[in-house]
């Protein structure tokens, strides 16, 4: 078979790329949104987490919300015929602030205090009925 118009197929090449460039985002859009997530960002990363001995997968740095509203940055990898794999995946904010847990140990530890204080002060007195 012999190539008539070299042009033509020097753009076949491109729009075989962007096609599959689309996909991959409407796939990895709707892996996301399926688990309740939300795709903020995806960029190509060619040498990406995972691209070395691998020809056929594309792999995208990734930005998303997952269900609780929590943004994680992660590589995928993605293609055709093998799904979604996520690597390296890490929470950069949290929807809410986390309490400090030590706050709440405070707390504990003081209410914690009162009630010895009190069940000491009862000790102290003689219970009625006993000792007669």
């Amino acid at each position: 078979m012999t190539v008539q118009n070299p042009w033509l197929f020097a753009l076949l090449i491109p729009a075989a790329i962007l096609m599959g460039v689309f996909c991959d985002w409407d796939r990895l859009k709707a892996h996301l949104e399926d688990r309740g997530g939300r795709l903020l960002r995806m960029r190509w990363a060619p040498f990406g987490k995972g691209w070395w001995g691998e020809g056929s997968d594309r792999i995208y740095r990734v930005r998303y919300l997952d269900p609780y509203g929590n943004e994680h940055h992660t590589f995928c990898k993605t293609s055709m015929g093998s799904g979604v794999y996520f690597s390296d995946d890490k929470i950069v904010r949290y929807s809410q602030p986390r309490k400090a847990p030590e706050l709440d140990l405070r707390a504990e530890n003081q209410r914690l205090r009162e009630e010895i204080i009190r069940l000491q002060a009862g000790k102290t007195k003689e219970p009625k009925g006993q000792g007669d």
